[in-house]
């Protein structure tokens, strides 16, 4: 565990190439907001279905900046060039510019919406 913690500290994160995850159900409104549409499935989730009436489908919203920085997961592009292209959009609008991405990029990857194209 100690080694696997050493070794991702040691890497550069804004040189990680993120992927949109395969499979992943999403659209993007007329005012350019993108939605994940989730499948709850599994044993758990249809006794919730049932009892609770949770719905078989939830769908996760991003803000603006989230739906802009979306289409442009494409595994070519790292996070640095992203981080350029959301500040060119966003201007001062999009500081803290990296500590905010880095946040998007973790809680994407802790739900598994995206994959590393880079990652060793």
């Amino acid at each position: 565990m100690r080694k696997k913690k050493e070794q991702l500290s040691s890497e550069n994160y804004l040189l990680r190439k993120p992927i949109r995850a395969k499979g992943l159900v999403w659209n993007k409104d007329e005012n350019g907001i993108v939605t994940f549409e989730i499948e709850n499935t599994g044993f758990m989730n249809r006794i919730a279905q049932k009892l609770f009436k949770k719905p078989k489908i939830s769908y996760v919203h991003l803000d603006k900046t989230g739906s802009f920085v979306w289409p442009l997961l494409d595994g070519e592009k790292d996070i640095a060039a992203i981080g350029v292209l959301v500040e060119e959009e966003f201007k001062d609008e999009a500081q803290p510019l990296y500590e905010r991405l880095a946040k998007y990029f973790e809680i994407l990857d802790s739900y598994h919406f995206i994959e590393w194209a880079n990652k060793e």
